[in-house]
């Protein structure tokens, strides 16, 4: 594929990643905060910075590790954008659950169809997401339907937590707002250290667009879908 082509797409998975870090994950968290009446500092700003030093000390331990393919710059790139987006997919599945678990808990027609809504709005926020996964490895060589694959792989975790969500939809609730945005940091750590440094060095003016395209996309999605 064009090189001119693999960056602008790498920089529309920058432009989503940022749109999902605040949208999905950073303000669900701040309002979930507001309800409980919890501390922001201890819940959003500490899990914030919490999920950019874990992005940091894992790229830290891949590129020092001497183990084949870690040691290398490229793969250690995907390594991180595959990791951070699945993390990404863990909080939103376990807002999915906690949103059943509390409408089976309190009951009523109006909470059971906010927790569809918001189901199948994450549901269509995951395309433009696995798209963040499969380009930068495409990008690196990856075939295809692997990059296609890993990308479909990195969202099996959200079912999962969804389950976790429902079975433990009290208990959950109360930490999910630090999960949210320990996320968000780690997504937005990768896209500042790799995604946006590494597309804009050839072509800076289409990853630029790519970053627009991408954010724009990804905001409509998150405000219409709610």
């Amino acid at each position: 594929m064009n090189q001119k082509i693999l960056d602008l797409m790498m920089g529309v998975a920058a432009g989503v990643m940022i749109a999902a870090s605040y949208w999905s994950l950073l303000n669900p968290a701040i309002e979930l905060v507001s309800q409980l009446q919890k501390s922001v500092v201890a819940n959003i700003a500490i899990g914030f910075l919490s999920g950019g030093a874990f992005i940091v000390c894992s790229d830290l331990l891949l590129g020092n590790c001497g183990c084949g393919n870690c040691a290398d710059k490229k793969w250690t790139r995907c390594v991180l954008v595959t990791t951070a987006v699945t993390m990404h997919n863990i909080p939103e599945g376990l807002a999915v659950g906690v949103a059943f678990g509390s409408a089976a808990i309190m009951g009523g027609q109006n909470a059971f169809m906010s927790a569809v809504m918001l189901a199948v709005g994450i549901g269509i926020q995951n395309f433009p997401e696995g798209t963040c996964v499969a380009m930068p490895l495409r990008r690196e060589g990856v075939s295809r339907w692997k990059s296609f694959l890993i990308g479909q792989f990195s969202g099996v975790v959200e079912p999962a937590a969804g389950v976790i969500g429902v079975l433990f939809a009290l208990r959950i609730r109360m930490i999910l707002p630090f999960v949210l945005s320990f996320s968000a940091g780690a997504m937005i750590c990768v896209v500042c250290s790799e995604l946006i440094p590494e597309s804009f060095r050839d072509n800076k003016n289409l990853a630029t667009a790519g970053v627009m395209l991408g954010f724009i996309t990804m905001m409509l999605l998150d405000v219409m879908l709610g």
